[in-house]
């Protein structure tokens, strides 16, 4: 049977995880796995998550303070066949789990699907994340133009994980570089169906739904840069391991 393993990277989350781990459980099986890596939270996170007295729930502690990291903890962790990552305030919808795993078994190594943009009162704000960017595969268009690989609505077969990490230093967030490493290694497809409720508040720790980047042309350039040359690292060093 193939185990799933969800990776959630908390912190300071009290306000909505609650809600959000009871959507993520209620779909997993008893072979799966919700692993947390909280980042020092200050607030009743983690007291949330011990009350559901749930064995699939496995709690680590990172102390990088820094969310691409947080995740790089969470998924190192993880010891199932294929990884979904998640937001600590989202709402899964109903068959996610199912849904994605049907074109997993079919043989993609990672799949993303739509999502749905939600304010803090259950409001949509953008009813397609893929329609408001044109979300879709492309090399150059994820690096470029727009990343179509939002992290709480990807899920990948453990294979991906031996050549995305160590994440980069510096990169701007976890699931651009993981998205340009499946581009160039694996092979993805796009699921068109909102199976994620994106909760958009003044808190969020990524801004990847804004339509408005928060990095200067000069930072977006070196970004791209620094992506391609680790892309071009991992590429000889598959190479060599392949070799031998």
């Amino acid at each position: 049977m193939t185990k799933v393993s969800v990776c959630l990277a908390s912190y300071n989350g009290e306000k909505y995880i609650v809600e959000q781990l009871k959507s993520i459980l209620s779909q997993l099986n008893s072979n799966a796995e919700l692993i947390i890596s909280d980042d020092g939270s200050s607030d009743e996170t983690l007291n949330l998550v011990n009350s559901f007295q749930d064995d699939r729930i496995k709690v680590y502690q990172n102390v990088s303070k820094n969310l691409i990291k947080n995740f790089e903890n969470a998924i190192r962790k993880a010891t199932g066949d294929v990884i979904f990552l998640s937001d600590q305030d989202d709402i899964w919808v109903a068959d996610k789990v199912v849904k994605m795993m049907a074109f997993i078994d079919q043989g993609y190594d990672i799949v993303v699907s739509d999502c749905k943009i939600i304010n803090s009162e259950y409001e949509t704000v953008v009813p397609s994340y893929f329609r408001a960017i044109d979300s879709r595969k492309g090399f150059f268009r994820n690096l470029i133009k727009r990343n179509s690989y939002m992290g709480c609505c990807m899920a990948f077969k453990t294979k991906v994980r031996a050549v995305a990490l160590p994440f980069p230093d510096l990169i701007p967030m976890h699931d651009l570089w993981i998205g340009m490493v499946g581009e160039v290694f694996f092979s993805q497809y796009f699921l068109q169906e909102p199976l994620v409720l994106y909760r958009q508040h003044a808190n969020n720790a990524s801004d990847t739904s804004s339509g408005v980047s928060k990095y200067s042309l000069y930072e977006k350039i070196k970004f791209r840069l620094l992506i391609l040359y680790c892309l071009a690292g991992r590429c000889v060093k598959n190479i060599f391991v392949n070799v031998s």
